[in-house]
Protein backbone atom coordinates (compact mmCIF):
# COMPACT_ATOMS: atom_id res chain seq x y z
CA UNK A 1 0.00 0.00 0.00
CA UNK A 2 1.69 3.41 -0.95
CA UNK A 3 1.79 6.28 1.17
CA UNK A 4 -1.31 8.47 -0.22
CA UNK A 5 -3.12 5.63 0.80
CA UNK A 6 -2.04 5.32 3.88
CA UNK A 7 -2.81 8.66 4.60
CA UNK A 8 -6.73 8.47 4.92
CA UNK A 9 -6.11 5.78 7.06
CA UNK A 10 -3.80 7.66 9.68
CA UNK A 11 -6.00 10.61 9.88
CA UNK A 12 -8.86 8.09 10.56
CA UNK A 13 -7.36 6.26 13.34
CA UNK A 14 -6.18 9.42 14.87
CA UNK A 15 -9.82 10.48 15.05
CA UNK A 16 -10.68 7.51 16.45
CA UNK A 17 -8.19 7.33 19.36
CA UNK A 18 -8.78 11.00 19.77
CA UNK A 19 -12.59 10.52 20.28
CA UNK A 20 -11.83 7.71 22.25
CA UNK A 21 -9.95 9.79 24.22
CA UNK A 22 -12.31 12.39 24.57
CA UNK A 23 -15.23 9.58 25.32
CA UNK A 24 -13.20 8.32 28.51
CA UNK A 25 -12.45 12.08 29.88
CA UNK A 26 -15.79 12.98 29.64
CA UNK A 27 -16.79 9.39 31.38
CA UNK A 28 -14.55 10.31 33.87
CA UNK A 29 -15.27 13.72 34.81
CA UNK A 30 -18.93 12.58 35.24
CA UNK A 31 -18.28 9.73 37.69
CA UNK A 32 -15.63 12.38 39.47
CA UNK A 33 -17.85 15.42 39.48
CA UNK A 34 -20.87 15.50 36.65
CA UNK A 35 -21.99 15.53 33.02
CA UNK A 36 -19.96 17.99 32.20
CA UNK A 37 -22.01 19.20 28.71
CA UNK A 38 -25.52 19.82 30.84
CA UNK A 39 -23.60 21.21 33.50
CA UNK A 40 -22.44 23.94 31.06
CA UNK A 41 -25.51 24.39 30.32
CA UNK A 42 -27.16 24.58 33.85
CA UNK A 43 -24.14 26.97 34.95
CA UNK A 44 -25.99 29.29 32.34
CA UNK A 45 -29.47 28.80 32.64
CA UNK A 46 -28.63 29.41 36.60
CA UNK A 47 -27.24 32.66 35.44
CA UNK A 48 -30.47 33.66 33.84
CA UNK A 49 -32.64 32.24 36.43
CA UNK A 50 -30.87 34.43 39.00
CA UNK A 51 -31.62 37.74 37.13
CA UNK A 52 -35.05 36.46 37.12
CA UNK A 53 -35.57 36.07 40.70
CA UNK A 54 -33.76 39.22 41.46
CA UNK A 55 -37.14 40.62 38.56
CA UNK A 56 -39.15 39.05 40.58
CA UNK A 57 -38.20 40.29 44.41
CA UNK A 58 -38.40 44.31 42.55
CA UNK A 59 -41.54 43.38 41.12
CA UNK A 60 -43.87 42.63 44.46
CA UNK A 61 -46.73 41.19 44.77
CA UNK A 62 -50.01 42.11 41.98
CA UNK A 63 -52.34 45.17 42.52
CA UNK A 64 -54.81 42.86 43.56
CA UNK A 65 -52.54 40.81 46.36
CA UNK A 66 -51.55 44.62 47.93
CA UNK A 67 -55.41 45.13 48.03
CA UNK A 68 -55.89 42.04 50.27
CA UNK A 69 -52.78 42.45 52.29
CA UNK A 70 -54.17 45.69 53.69
CA UNK A 71 -56.73 44.46 55.34
CA UNK A 72 -54.09 41.15 57.17
CA UNK A 73 -52.29 42.35 60.28
CA UNK A 74 -51.00 38.79 61.31
CA UNK A 75 -47.47 38.18 59.93
CA UNK A 76 -47.60 34.67 58.88
CA UNK A 77 -51.15 35.14 57.61
CA UNK A 78 -49.69 37.83 55.46
CA UNK A 79 -46.45 35.47 54.15
CA UNK A 80 -48.87 33.01 53.68
CA UNK A 81 -51.15 34.91 51.28
CA UNK A 82 -47.92 35.67 49.62
CA UNK A 83 -46.68 32.63 49.34
CA UNK A 84 -50.14 31.14 48.16
CA UNK A 85 -50.11 34.27 45.68
CA UNK A 86 -47.01 33.44 44.21
CA UNK A 87 -47.32 29.44 43.67
CA UNK A 88 -50.59 30.17 41.72
CA UNK A 89 -49.31 32.74 39.13
CA UNK A 90 -46.13 30.73 38.67
CA UNK A 91 -45.36 29.32 35.81
CA UNK A 92 -43.75 25.29 35.59
CA UNK A 93 -39.98 26.40 35.01
CA UNK A 94 -40.10 30.00 36.33
CA UNK A 95 -37.41 31.19 38.55
CA UNK A 96 -39.53 31.83 42.37
CA UNK A 97 -36.74 30.74 45.16
CA UNK A 98 -32.66 30.39 46.67
CA UNK A 99 -32.14 27.40 48.52
CA UNK A 100 -29.01 27.05 50.80
CA UNK A 101 -27.45 24.22 52.08
CA UNK A 102 -24.05 24.63 53.35
CA UNK A 103 -23.20 21.10 54.45
CA UNK A 104 -23.51 20.11 51.04
CA UNK A 105 -22.41 22.94 49.24
CA UNK A 106 -25.74 23.92 47.21
CA UNK A 107 -26.68 27.71 46.64
CA UNK A 108 -28.84 27.45 43.82
CA UNK A 109 -32.28 28.75 42.09
CA UNK A 110 -35.22 26.65 42.73
CA UNK A 111 -37.95 26.41 39.65
CA UNK A 112 -41.54 26.26 40.07
CA UNK A 113 -42.09 22.52 38.77
CA UNK A 114 -40.25 18.65 38.37
CA UNK A 115 -41.10 18.20 35.05
CA UNK A 116 -38.19 17.44 33.23
CA UNK A 117 -37.69 20.54 31.61
CA UNK A 118 -38.17 22.66 34.57
CA UNK A 119 -35.17 20.27 36.47
CA UNK A 120 -32.73 20.60 33.53
CA UNK A 121 -32.85 24.49 35.14
CA UNK A 122 -32.32 23.80 38.85
CA UNK A 123 -33.97 22.28 41.84
CA UNK A 124 -37.72 22.47 41.59
CA UNK A 125 -40.67 22.64 43.86
CA UNK A 126 -43.33 19.89 43.45
CA UNK A 127 -46.66 20.13 42.20
CA UNK A 128 -49.25 20.22 44.56
CA UNK A 129 -47.30 20.55 47.70
CA UNK A 130 -46.96 24.49 49.25
CA UNK A 131 -44.45 27.54 48.82
CA UNK A 132 -42.49 27.69 51.83
CA UNK A 133 -44.73 29.92 53.92
CA UNK A 134 -48.11 28.25 53.56
CA UNK A 135 -48.35 25.19 55.88
CA UNK A 136 -47.94 21.91 55.10
CA UNK A 137 -44.60 19.99 53.58
CA UNK A 138 -42.47 21.95 51.19
CA UNK A 139 -41.05 19.30 48.49
CA UNK A 140 -38.15 20.10 46.22
CA UNK A 141 -36.40 17.72 44.16
CA UNK A 142 -32.93 18.11 41.83
CA UNK A 143 -30.60 15.84 39.83
CA UNK A 144 -27.26 14.50 41.24
CA UNK A 145 -25.57 13.92 38.00
CA UNK A 146 -26.54 16.09 35.30
CA UNK A 147 -27.66 19.60 34.58
CA UNK A 148 -25.18 21.28 37.16
CA UNK A 149 -26.17 17.92 39.33
CA UNK A 150 -27.59 20.37 42.55
CA UNK A 151 -27.93 18.03 44.70
CA UNK A 152 -25.01 15.53 43.92
CA UNK A 153 -23.82 16.00 47.89
CA UNK A 154 -26.86 15.32 49.35
CA UNK A 155 -25.73 12.32 51.03
CA UNK A 156 -23.01 15.14 53.70
CA UNK A 157 -26.55 16.36 54.73
CA UNK A 158 -26.66 15.40 58.46
CA UNK A 159 -29.19 15.97 61.52
CA UNK A 160 -28.85 19.57 62.75
CA UNK A 161 -27.48 21.15 59.90
CA UNK A 162 -29.55 24.35 58.39
CA UNK A 163 -31.28 24.79 55.18
CA UNK A 164 -32.46 28.29 54.18
CA UNK A 165 -34.99 28.78 51.41
CA UNK A 166 -35.35 32.66 50.11
CA UNK A 167 -38.33 33.25 48.56
CA UNK A 168 -39.70 36.91 47.70
CA UNK A 169 -41.50 37.50 50.48
CA UNK A 170 -39.34 35.82 53.44
CA UNK A 171 -36.58 33.79 54.20
CA UNK A 172 -37.08 30.48 56.03
CA UNK A 173 -34.82 27.85 57.87
CA UNK A 174 -34.95 24.90 58.57
CA UNK A 175 -33.30 21.90 60.82
CA UNK A 176 -32.56 18.44 59.41
CA UNK A 177 -34.11 15.87 61.67
CA UNK A 178 -33.17 12.94 59.56
CA UNK A 179 -32.26 11.32 56.05
CA UNK A 180 -33.53 8.11 54.49
CA UNK A 181 -33.16 5.84 51.40
CA UNK A 182 -36.47 5.16 49.93
CA UNK A 183 -37.89 3.20 46.96
CA UNK A 184 -38.76 5.15 43.86
CA UNK A 185 -42.28 4.88 44.72
CA UNK A 186 -42.19 5.93 48.48
CA UNK A 187 -44.46 9.16 47.38
CA UNK A 188 -45.11 8.88 51.38
CA UNK A 189 -42.37 10.88 52.11
CA UNK A 190 -43.58 14.10 50.95
CA UNK A 191 -47.03 13.93 52.71
CA UNK A 192 -48.19 16.53 54.82
CA UNK A 193 -47.69 16.13 58.70
CA UNK A 194 -48.47 17.74 61.93
CA UNK A 195 -46.16 20.46 61.37
CA UNK A 196 -44.24 22.88 58.54
CA UNK A 197 -41.05 20.89 56.84
CA UNK A 198 -39.04 20.60 53.85
CA UNK A 199 -38.26 17.62 51.97
CA UNK A 200 -35.40 17.14 49.75
CA UNK A 201 -35.30 14.20 47.11
CA UNK A 202 -33.17 13.10 44.65
CA UNK A 203 -32.04 9.86 42.74
CA UNK A 204 -29.95 7.43 44.81
CA UNK A 205 -27.12 5.51 44.33
CA UNK A 206 -25.36 8.14 41.63
CA UNK A 207 -26.05 7.05 38.05
CA UNK A 208 -29.03 5.27 39.44
CA UNK A 209 -33.27 6.02 39.67
CA UNK A 210 -33.56 2.47 41.41
CA UNK A 211 -34.24 4.45 44.65
CA UNK A 212 -34.44 8.10 46.50
CA UNK A 213 -32.23 10.03 48.64
CA UNK A 214 -34.40 12.21 50.97
CA UNK A 215 -33.77 15.06 53.62
CA UNK A 216 -36.40 15.67 56.07
CA UNK A 217 -36.17 19.20 58.39
CA UNK A 218 -38.57 20.97 60.29
CA UNK A 219 -39.54 24.23 59.86
CA UNK A 220 -37.37 26.68 62.27
CA UNK A 221 -38.00 30.31 61.41
CA UNK A 222 -39.57 32.41 58.94
CA UNK A 223 -38.07 35.99 57.94
CA UNK A 224 -40.24 38.27 56.27
CA UNK A 225 -38.95 40.49 53.48
CA UNK A 226 -40.54 43.10 50.88
CA UNK A 227 -44.52 43.82 51.20
CA UNK A 228 -44.62 41.13 53.80
CA UNK A 229 -43.07 43.71 55.97
CA UNK A 230 -45.58 46.00 55.34
CA UNK A 231 -48.43 46.88 57.47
Amino acid sequence: MGSKARRPLRALSTVLITSGLLMLIDAGLTVAWQEPVSAVYSHFVQGQLGDDLRELELAGPTDVDLAALRSLEDERARIAFLARGLRRRSDAGDAVARIRVPSAAINKVVVNGTDGASLRKGPGLYDDHPFPGAPGTVAIAGHRTTYGAPFRRLNRVGKGDEITVEMPYGTFTYRVEKTAIVDDSAVEVVRRVSYDRLVLTACHPLYSAAQRIVVFARFQSAEPRGQALKR
